[in-house]
């Protein structure tokens, strides 16, 4: 999981990069005393060894301005500013790299693996670091019960790398500004409550929009024999009972999943209405149930052979809106722009707030066949405000 946050010259900072560098290891080296997990190593993918090793820190130089970096943001030119190949972390839960451009602006790419966090946890991390770096202490710790909330379980035959694919995924971000999402809401009224019609979240919409976009440049109606579904991760911190705060360290998400009807015309309608129905069963009793782990195993590794034969299509979808994505002050004030990178994982989509009020950027990484045929749809174009073509 990647996250790459761009900070500008700051004027009226006197550090320069070597002191700059300096401070955010130190800083780092600090809070790893806290989040001590991270400076360890994944043991054959069953648990942390805490044992101090610590994180890799890798410092590089651009030879451009930032300026020409966040501008366009390219996806695939992104992955230059990361520590290593995505699919290399090998037992690494942690590693970083920070990136000075000629004009003195600064990059800092942090990756965690998705082994022992989520993506609330990594922007936990990432803002507890800054929150040390500004000599802050009042900063809540991280808990690591996670074990303790999902007790250790034989995974054995599970195949954690379903879906990831190393060759011919390109990685495109489309932008869909604050109108064209509100008419894609509207578009998708839920008429069916009478005088108070059900407007879609912005989120909702997006998701049906581009799965529907995708089904229909792929022509996945030809291939009957295929199950098409779509995935959301959600966050099941607030949805447990009681809640559980944010800092709760580790992985704490499920996907609500969606197996649209493929007869006929698609219905973005009726597929946001299975979608609302599948995000209320994971409510307080179903993470309960969650939490006995037979069962969801089961499933998961039923459901991961599937999709290795290639029987059930999986579309996954990831929203960071409204995450603490752009508030990590390392002492230089807040990012001028996040990013991500493109991700070797097949049919994954990637929600980020857009600069723009109200906008959002959609990362998509598709098969590059797929992608060809994606970017080219008439209705997809007619929506979206920018695109930015892998280079």
């Amino acid at each position: 999981m990647p996250i790459i946050l761009f900070y500008p010259n700051d004027v009226d900072s006197c550090l320069h990069n070597a002191q700059k560098s300096a401070h955010l290891k130190n800083s780092l080296s600090e809070c790893l005393t806290i989040f001590y997990p991270l400076a360890g190593r994944v043991v054959n993918d069953n648990f942390v060894d805490c044992s101090d090793v610590g994180v890799p820190y890798v410092e590089a130089r651009a030879h451009c301005q930032l300026s020409e970096v966040v501008a366009d943001l390219v996806p695939k030119e992104l992955n230059k500013f990361l520590p290593c190949e995505l699919d290399d972390v090998r037992d690494l839960p942690a590693l970083v790299q920070v990136t000075f451009f000629e004009c003195g602006g600064v990059a800092v790419a942090v990756n965690i693996s998705h082994k022992v966090a989520d993506a609330m946890s990594l922007f936990t991390f990432v803002n507890g670091w800054a929150a040390t770096a500004r000599g802050e202490t009042d900063v809540p710790p991280p808990e690591f019960k996670a074990a303790e909330f999902f007790p250790p379980m034989d995974t054995t035959g599970f195949r954690s790398n379903t879906g990831m694919v190393k060759d011919n995924i390109v990685t495109k971000r489309f932008v869909f500004s604050a109108s064209k999402i509100a008419a894609l809401r509207d578009k998708f009224l839920d008429n069916s409550f009478g005088e108070f019609p059900r407007r879609p979240t912005r989120i909702e919409a997006l998701s049906a929009f581009i799965w529907a976009r995708c089904m229909t440049a792929i022509k996945a109606q030809d291939n009957p024999n295929k199950i098409y579904s779509l995935l959301h991760a959600v966050n099941l911190r607030p949805r447990s009972d009681p809640p559980l705060p944010d800092y709760f360290f580790g992985n704490f998400s499920r996907p609500a999943i969606v197996v649209p009807s493929m007869d006929g015309e698609i219905n973005c309608q009726a597929i946001i209405s299975q979608m609302k129905d599948e995000l209320k069963k994971l409510n307080g009793d179903y993470v309960s149930k969650l939490r006995e782990g037979i069962s969801h195993l089961s499933f998961v590794k039923d459901r991961a052979e599937k999709t290795t034969k290639g029987e059930v299509i999986s579309f996954s979808f990831t929203s960071l809106c409204r995450f603490p994505l752009c508030v990590a002050d390392f002492g230089w004030g807040k990012p001028l722009r996040a990013g991500s990178a493109s991700l070797t994982f097949k049919n994954l989509v990637v929600f980020m707030d857009a600069p723009t009020e109200g906008g959002i950027e959609a990362w998509v990484n598709l098969k590059k066949e797929d992608m060809e045929k994606f970017e080219m749809d008439n209705e997809l174009l007619r929506f979206i405000s920018t695109s930015q073509n892998e280079k």
